[in-house]
């Protein structure tokens, strides 16, 4: 059985920094892709950043990018989300996910039905 436990939300101030991390059992976890979710009150849920298995390759949405940067440990079945320049508009619960296919290459990270596993969230907050 898949799961996916992210810890490392809390409660910055704008500008500030967080690391969230996930981490990830029952699956060869470097297999796959991992991505980072977010949703805010009210809205829908939105793509943040993706990691390729291979660990190479990295992609962020527009609105984190330059400020956030994913990484991964396959041999610690970890992944992070290192948040800077942290923004009032950033405030969401935070999910980490599992992409679906093995040795995905492809290029579509942004998708949420690529995903098929997802952790239970952590909230982030910054206040302005």
């Amino acid at each position: 059985q898949v799961q996916l436990v992210e810890s490392g939300g809390g409660l910055v101030q704008a500008g500030g920094s967080l690391r969230l991390s996930c981490a990830a059992s029952g699956r060869t976890f470097s297999r796959y892709a991992m991505g980072w979710f977010r949703q805010a009150p009210g809205k829908e849920r939105e793509f943040v950043a993706a990691i390729r298995w291979t660990g190479v390759n990295t992609y962020y949405a527009d609105s984190v990018k330059g400020r956030f940067t994913i990484s991964r440990d396959n041999a610690k079945n970890t992944v992070e989300l290192r948040m800077s320049s942290l923004k009032p508009e950033d405030t969401a619960v935070y999910y980490c996910a599992v992409g679906r296919k093995e040795y995905y290459t492809g290029s579509i990270y942004n998708q949420a039905d690529e995903y098929d596993y997802w952790g239970q969230g952590t909230q982030v907050t910054v206040s302005s």
